[in-house]
This record gives structure tokens, sequence and C-alpha cells, in this order.
């Protein structure tokens, strides 16, 4: 059997994990008999519904394609395939503008695994508020409130607590199942010094507590009680937390993507598989153009389809191989396949706006 589960570059074609690879002994979490199987599936089948479909990030994975060499293997297939079957987070580091986040929209169209759980980085991110957020204000005035309904009969507010607290991406990725998530930590170089140490437990147990739910399971009354909360998807059930743990069955796909800005710990590279999204060649950018374009719009591709060789090499020609990002390209692609788009010579003076190297 071929150990491939992502292959990359299939348009419009999808191979859905529903079965995963045997996992390391050393990177076994929630037994899989702790899952029920009748309650997972009903939860992938609201995941995998039309009311979760994002026509945007579909295409955005549908449309991305993956640099191979002349043999048709490529590092960053490969990478994805061993962070899947070793249970690892995957770091990509490459340009701005080189697919980097695209790459978690192909993951999840292609293995079919739900919305893109998405974590974007900045300085003041931390992590608690990507596990889950709790509304103790909201849980306050609405216990006030009851006080002062004098005439409906008292509203027991305890017994309501999960109604106060959200899981955010991360602690949605984590939650037990037998099918993994695709989790995106977005632009990881911009966070705080500490945020990648914050991380090093999360990955290495693939668990999480949520302080208030412990608390209120070590009363004796409620011991054996589940409590459900809201999640970070739309439109989805609320999840059963029991004792205020959160373990996962299988290791979530972590995609984190970052500029080369910084270096991290030796301990967080430790927890990671680590890959460079190549730079961009003539045929690998012809690929991309004609999987936005050629399918889409036959009409406007007609325009540009004879020409698209001299187009890409203006494109690398005028913006830098290290210094532009593939967006560029499509930008004044897009504007040259319009019927009310500017004329060859007005296209012209407009590539020096549109190829601008980002470091200007």
């Amino acid at each position: 059997m071929n150990w491939k589960r992502f292959h990359g570059n299939c348009p419009n074609e999808q191979n859905p994990l529903d079965e995963m690879p045997e996992r390391p002994p050393w990177r076994a979490f929630l037994p899989l008999e702790k899952v029920k199987p009748a309650d997972d599936e009903s939860y992938w089948a609201a995941l995998r519904s039309p009311e979760q479909k994002n026509d945007r990030a579909i295409e955005r994975g549908r449309s991305f394609r993956i640099q191979t060499d002349e043999h048709g293997h490529s590092d960053i297939i490969d990478a994805v395939n061993a962070a899947i079957h070793l249970r690892r987070p995957l770091l990509i580091t490459g340009a701005p503008g080189s697919g980097k986040t695209s790459l978690a929209y192909a993951i999840a169209y292609e293995l079919d695994l739900g919305p893109v759980l998405v974590w974007p980085i900045t300085a003041r991110a931390n992590l608690r508020d990507a596990l889950y957020r709790y509304d103790a204000i909201s849980r306050l005035q609405d216990a006030q409130l009851d006080k002062t309904r004098e005439a409906e009969p008292k509203k027991k507010e305890e017994g309501d607590l999960g109604d106060y607290i959200q899981l955010g991406p991360v602690g949605t990725a984590f939650l037990p199942s037998m099918r993994p998530r695709v989790l995106l930590i977005d632009e990881i170089d911009k966070s705080d010094l500490n945020l990648p140490n914050d991380l090093l437990n999360l990955f290495e147990e693939g668990e999480f507590e949520i302080p208030e739910l412990v608390r209120r399971s070590k009363r004796e009354a409620l011991k054996s009680e589940t409590v459900k909360v809201r999640t970070a998807d739309q439109n989805m059930p609320e999840m059963p937390i029991t004792h205020g743990q959160v373990k996962c069955c299988e290791f979530p796909i972590v995609i984190m993507t970052s500029n080369g800005e910084r270096d991290f710990p030796p301990a967080f590279y430790r927890r990671c598989l680590r890959v460079t999204m190549p730079k961009p060649t003539p045929e690998s950018l012809k690929a991309v153009v004609e999987s936005h374009f050629k399918q889409a719009d036959e009409a406007g591709w007609s325009k540009v389809d004879t020409d698209l060789t001299k187009l890409i090499s203006e494109f690398v020609e005028k913006g830098g191989k290290a210094d532009r990002a593939t967006d560029q390209l499509l930008n004044a692609i897009y504007l040259m396949t319009r019927e009310d788009g500017p004329n060859p010579e007005e296209m012209k003076q407009l590539q020096d706006l549109l190829y601008k190297r980002l470091s200007d």
C-alpha cells in the first residue's frame, strides 16, 4: 500500500482520510476505543455537510499546486505525509506569497477533513485564548439578573457553566476524534518570544485542561458530569467535556507557517517536522496560473494562453526571484483577461505597480 495519504496536485479530486495509518507507540494519545464510533461519525457528517462548506476555502485548496521536480517528487508532499504518520506538527518556512498558508487548505480539501481551523498569530496572541475562552463577566451579569427576577423560579446558574466557555481553534483541533482536523497556526514568527515554549507540552502530550471545569468536576456531587461547550466551528453542535480534560485521539494535522524572520528554541524544533517552500519556477508558476484561470474562465484564458511564458518571464524579471508573491502575477493576469480591462500599453505601465518588490 502506498504510504502517502496526501498526494497534492489533484485538481477536483478528493481522497477522504477515513482510515489513519498506525501511530507510533510514543505518539499514542487517547485510546481509539474511548471514542464512540456513532458519535464520531455524526460529528464528521456535520463537518462535511453543505452548511460547513466555504466556497472560497474550497477553491483555495483545489487550485493550489505543489512544485515537483522532473521525477514528480516534492519535499512538501513527503513532509505532509510524514507528519500524518508520525503525528507531528509541520513548520513551513518560505517567502511571503510562496503558498505556505494555502497548503493547509489543500490538505483539508483533498483529504476532506472539514473546515480549516485558523489561528492567526499576532504579537499579543496567547495560547490560552486559542485553547478556550471563559466569559466570566457575562456569567456574573446573568447571575445578578437571575437574582432580580422575583416572579420566576430562581435559576441554578452553576448548571450552565458550559454556556460561558467556547473552545478556540487550537482547543477545537484537539477534541477527541478518529480523524484529525487541520489546524493552521499562521505566521508563528510574529508571536511573543514565549509562545513557542507554551506550545511544547500541548504538542508532546496532545491534551490540555480547562481549570474552570476541573474545579467544578472536583465537587462531590458533580464528579461524573460532563459539560457541553461551544467550539470554534460555526453551526456545529456543542461538544461534551468530561472533568475539564480535553485530550486528542488522533493528533491534528498542524501547519505552522513562518517567514523565516526568527529562530525558535531547539526544544520546539525537536517536536516539529521542518520544510521550506521551494522558490517558484516558470513551470510551477504556469501550473498555478492554469489552475486558477483555465477552468474558471475559458474565454479569458484564451486571451493570455499564447503569451503566458512571456508574461511569467517578465514577472520573474521585474519582481526578482526571491522578492515577489504569486498573487502579484495572478492579479496582473486577471486584469489582462477582462473585457473591460486595460489595453496592452496600459498593462505594460501597470506592471511596474503590480510587480513591485515586496521589500520596497
